[in-house]
C-alpha cells in the first residue's frame, strides 16, 4: 500500500510538468490521456506482478511455519530429504541413511506427500 501511495504521489509531481509542455505546443496525448494511460499501466503492473509475487510469499510463509518433524520436502537446490529436527530458521534433513544436513527454511522449495521419497 505504501509503494502505491509513492508512485500516486510520484505521478502527481509530474502533473506540472506535463502542463507545461502541453502550453509550449508540444503534440501528443492530453494531460487526462497521460493520467488514463500511467493509471491503467499501474493497474496492468499491480495485477501481473505485485499482485502474483504477494501471494507466493504468503504461502511460502505458511509453508515453512508448517514444516513439522517427518515431512518431507525438496529444497531449492533439488534436494529431497526427510525432516529430522526443526529450529527457528534451520532444519536437519535426511538425505540418506545416516546422512544429514542443515539447510536453512526458506531454501525449502516445496514440501512432497508422505512416501514419496520411499518411491524414489
Amino acid at each position: 500500500m505504501k509503494s502505491v501511495k509513492l508512485l500516486i504521489a510520484g505521478l502527481l509531481s509530474l502533473m506540472p510538468a506535463l502542463a507545461s509542455a502541453q502550453e509550449a505546443g508540444a503534440q501528443g496525448m492530453s494531460v487526462m490521456g497521460q493520467i488514463i494511460f500511467f493509471a491503467g499501466f499501474i493497474l496492468i503492473f499491480y495485477f501481473l506482478i505485485w499482485r502474483p509475487q504477494s501471494k507466493r510469499a504468503k504461502e511460502h510463509k505458511a509453508l515453512m511455519s508448517g514444516l513439522n518433524k517427518g515431512d518431507e520436502v525438496v529444497t531449492s537446490g533439488g534436494v529431497a530429504g526427510k525432516i529430522t529436527k526443526v529450529t527457528d530458521d534451520f532444519i536437519v534433513l535426511e538425505v540418506a541413511d545416516n546422512v544429514e544436513m542443515k539447510v536453512q527454511k526458506v531454501a525449502v522449495a516445496a514440501a512432497l506427500p508422505k512416501g514419496t521419497l520411499k518411491d524414489i
